[in-house]
């Protein structure tokens, strides 16, 4: 007799559960996302205590974000290989232990190894804690999923230089990587305690071939474009050359998934409608977004005279909005067109970056930069999280690693991406000199390209589902390597039921268990 479904309340979909495995997962990806931007302000100190160069010392923030990128592509077939649990604890191990190690460390050298072990270690949390998430949802409840995944994103950019400075100032730039030990390990323990067990399967290959040319592409990508953003010149030898080899291995990679029947991420994602215009209007929005969002604290630096710590402060209306209307809107698009609220979302974003462009001057008010930049945060609020649930909503629990990597790889480059554009535009706006203009007009008329960049993503948002999220998932949600657990030969558990639930959850991931007939 055919079974029957039954909700379980002893699943990961129910409120305290679900609450519980978003605390882990935001501890995490809260240090993760904290280590990219809390290092920058701490660059001066840093080099006077090595007495090193600063173009010495910038390794320090670029070897954390190069190894943070390189990893990042691995982890969907680590987590298929060797369950959720696994590599996200080991994650934590790794960052913990960098951080530990950069604290204590005693020469530059040290101190750039210690922060390349902290990003091998941060690059697999994001796309991990996303995974975990991802499986213990279900179509009605991925926006508020997505809306607590945010949080980290939106917030890090902002906080990282007020508590970088804070750190530096009132006690010593070690406190910046040490503060994460204790963060780490009450992490890793609740991640022990709360996280269901998933074993991995031994049958997973890993893509070599495609290892070797997306890792090291997306690491000479980022880098050329950082770097030369960072001195606004793109011709010199070791910018370029770096940044076209990165962009040819992407191609190649490209070229090679398509074909190859175990790609080291699955590139058939995009034949879904849904996903692949959700990856497209998240690309050029955070191009947009988050590419020109990084001029702002320069302006209120070199324009306004603030200090870092200031500048972050001034900033906070920003996130602060975009945080509080993302667990709004994050429920919202649960109930709602995805469509509608994600245009609308993109449309408002634009008008705040055009009502802040507009009135940017030497001295305005900053209570009139303050309500634009709000502005601007319930746009943002309303699109980024909204979006990514769109894109994975409906996903099996075996896509979800795939899913989940590549759209923290279309983030990280769109972030890259956008920072090279708009400081190479900044130049051109300015005196065409190495160093930032001293005056608003230049920061004005490049924040202009960024609203016709943040509109540009109403195109592919125009394809996302119209009408309102379904209240079941089109397939149950699990992953093929948990069958393992189970005592069942592995691959013949994968070719029988691909889409089995994770042991420890007491039902499939989307919340409901199977029960013959004569049992209900």
């Amino acid at each position: 007799m055919s079974p029957i479904r039954k909700r379980s309340s002893d699943t990961p979909t129910s409120s305290p559960k679900l609450a519980a495995l978003a605390t882990v997962v935001i501890l995490g990806s809260i240090m993760s996302v904290l280590d990219v931007t809390v290092v920058n302000v701490a660059m001066h100190p840093l080099a006077e205590h090595f007495d090193a160069s600063l173009a010495t010392i910038q390794w320090v923030a670029s070897g954390y974000s190069l190894a943070l990128a390189s990893v990042i592509p691995v982890t969907a077939w680590a987590i298929r290989r060797f369950g959720t649990k696994r590599v996200y604890m080991t994650a934590l191990l790794l960052f913990v232990s960098g951080s530990l190690a950069a604290g204590l460390a005693w020469s530059t050298e040290s101190l750039v190894a210690f922060r390349v072990l902290q990003g091998l270690g941060g690059g697999m949390i994001m796309p991990t804690g996303m995974t975990i998430m991802m499986r213990a949802g279900t179509p009605e409840t991925m926006g508020r999923i997505m809306s607590i995944l945010g949080i980290p994103i939106l917030i890090g950019p902002l906080a990282g230089p007020v508590l970088g400075g804070w750190l530096v100032d009132s006690f010593s730039w070690r406190w910046m990587f040490t503060i994460n030990v204790p963060i780490g390990l009450l992490a890793f323990v609740l991640a022990a305690r709360v996280f269901p067990r998933s074993a991995g399967a031994s049958g997973q290959r890993l893509d070599v071939p495609g290892l070797l040319m997306l890792s090291p592409g997306l690491a000479g990508s980022i880098y050329g474009l950082s770097t030369g953003a960072e001195r606004r010149d793109f011709s010199s030898l070791d910018v370029l050359l770096p940044a076209v080899l990165g962009v040819a291995l992407m191609v190649g990679f490209v070229l090679r998934a398509r074909t190859s029947a175990h790609p080291l991420i699955d590139l058939r994602l995009y034949r879904r409608r849904a996903f692949a215009a959700g990856a497209a209007t998240m690309a050029l929005f955070v191009v947009g977004y988050f590419g020109s969002m990084l001029l702002l604290p320069m302006y209120f630096q070199v324009v306004r005279g603030e200090s870092v710590t200031a500048s972050g402060l001034l900033g906070a209306p920003l996130a602060l909005a975009a945080g509080i209307t993302m667990q709004f809107s994050g429920r919202l698009s649960d109930r709602v067109s995805p469509r509608k609220l994600i245009t609308s979302g993109i449309v408002l974003a634009a008008f705040g970056m055009a009502l802040f462009a507009g009135q940017l001057t030497d001295t305005t008010p900053y209570w009139r930069i303050g309500l634009a930049l709000f502005v601007m945060g319930v746009g943002v609020g309303m699109t980024i999280m909204p979006t990514m649930a769109a894109a994975t909503r409906g996903l099996t629990g075996e896509e979800a690693p795939s899913a989940s990597t590549t759209l923290q790889i279309t983030s990280q480059m769109g972030a890259s991406i956008g920072m090279a554009f708009f400081s190479v535009l900044l130049s051109v706006n300015g005196d065409g000199g190495s160093t930032a203009p001293t005056h608003a007009e230049p920061f004005a008329d490049t924040y202009f390209w960024a609203v016709a960049l943040m509109l540009a993503a109403v195109v592919p948002a125009l394809r996302l589902p119209l009408r309102r999220p379904a209240a079941v998932r089109p397939q149950d949600q699990g992953n093929e390597a948990d069958q393992v657990d189970q005592g069942a030969q592995a691959q013949g558990a994968q070719a029988q039921d691909p889409n089995a639930a994770e042991p420890g959850t007491g039902a499939r991931a989307g919340g409901e268990e199977r029960v013959p007939a004569h049992h209900a």
